[in-house]
């Protein structure tokens, strides 16, 4: 028996930018940013929601593009986003057939504009088409803006599962451009800023402090105020991505997903009408008071958070943390073996120690959560 083992090292640059109004005249973001060599392609995906606030985005990126020597615009495509985009592969099939049907190829990008849901869906397809079309993504949500859409992560739902179906590949560029913030509903706007409240959590305590002394400012959404906390926390997200040491989550940890074994369940049992933003806002909720319960931090500093949530306006508890089985288990508690599934391994959940500092635990005990859970419910009910 022989054989030799063989190291391969390939290396990726992360652009992220900030901008506003990228395809507006005079703007040279696009220009500066993609390679114009050989005239490539590109094709732009947008979200249909997008529509009503943008009756000129199309006319716009056709005009902006037109004027980009070395690219060539084939096309601009309205699809369905939200998360009914990741129910099945119907988005994904359709943009598919848009990459085949425009001839895109490995010298070509995909842009796609639109919320996480839509990211996820389009980001999936380049992934795949080719076996990979260099991406740029444009997140048009707080929440997309400050987290997910400066990830490496893109997939569809699958089997009652969230991204069960998926792949890890790094865009060729992300651009958070803010004049997208504004087609958001109000909760939906402040609902992103919790991704902003989980890096600041398990990464950086001076951040945190910050959210702290300008949460009037970010309940009223004041601009300047909410373009600084996305583009703080967007940062935070791909630093820990890019220098972490584990990208593609090979191991069993996963930092970043501070508060989501209970958020992603919760999104699943209540079909998805609790949006993700909300879903985490409460998995936060609950584990920070859990590790408090657990002696892991600070009675005061888990204050500190639960009461930065409801500054902002976001949900400490839902009703649907009250389903149960056949057994009286709560449902919500099925999230954790489809969270360490996920990964492999041992289950492996990340705990806050202090604002900014995280610790790994591998069990969590169930009837201790379950009295985070309650007191969490009767906590929100007193402030309605």
């Amino acid at each position: 028996m022989s054989g030799e083992d063989f190291n391969i090292t390939v290396s990726f640059q992360h652009r992220v930018r900030f901008t506003r109004g990228a395809f507006a005249p005079g703007n040279r973001l696009m220009a500066d940013l993609l390679e114009t060599r050989g005239r490539s392609k590109v094709l732009v995906f947008v979200e249909n929601g997008l529509r009503n606030f943008f009756p000129q985005l199309e006319g716009e990126i056709q005009d902006h593009f037109s004027e980009i020597a070395g690219l060539r615009l084939t096309g601009v495509e309205w699809l369905a986003g939200g998360e009914e985009a990741k129910r099945d592969d119907q988005v994904y099939q359709d943009a598919m057939a848009a990459i085949e049907r425009h001839h895109i190829d490995r010298h070509s990008y995909v842009v796609v504009i639109g919320g996480g849901a839509f990211l996820d869906v389009i980001g999936f397809a380049a992934s795949t088409g080719h076996r990979g079309v260099r991406l740029v993504r444009f997140p048009t949500t707080t929440l997309s803006q400050d987290d997910s859409g400066v990830g490496v992560k893109n997939g569809i739902n699958a089997f009652g599962k969230k991204n069960f179906i998926g792949t890890f590949a790094v865009p060729y560029a992300v651009v958070n451009d803010f004049q997208f913030l504004h087609t958001q509903p109000e909760l939906t706007r402040r609902a992103g800023l919790i991704e902003a409240v989980k890096v600041a959590l398990v990464r950086d305590g001076e951040f945190f402090d910050w959210l702290e002394e300008n949460v009037k400012g970010l309940l009223s959404l004041n601009e300047e105020i909410l373009e600084e906390a996305v583009q703080r926390s967007a940062i935070h997200h791909a630093r820990h991505i890019s220098q972490g040491g584990d990208p593609f989550e090979l191991g069993s940890s996963r930092p970043l997903d501070y508060g989501h074994w209970a958020a992603h369940k919760l999104e699943q049992l209540t079909d998805f009408e609790l949006s993700h933003g909300e879903a985490v806002s409460v998995g936060v909720a609950l584990d920070t008071l859990y590790a408090a319960k657990i002696g892991l931090l600070k009675t005061l500093d888990a204050e500190r958070v639960l009461k930065l949530i409801e500054g902002l306006g976001l949900p400490i508890w839902h009703e649907a943390l009250e389903l149960r089985d056949s057994k009286r288990r709560r449902r919500v508690f099925n999230g954790l073996e489809e969270f360490r599934e996920h990964l492999g391994g041992e289950l492996t959940v990340l705990l806050l120690k202090e604002t900014g500092v995280g610790v790994d635990v591998h069990e969590i005990d169930e009837a201790i959560w379950e009295s985070c859970a309650e007191e969490l419910k009767i906590r929100a009910h007193s402030m309605v």
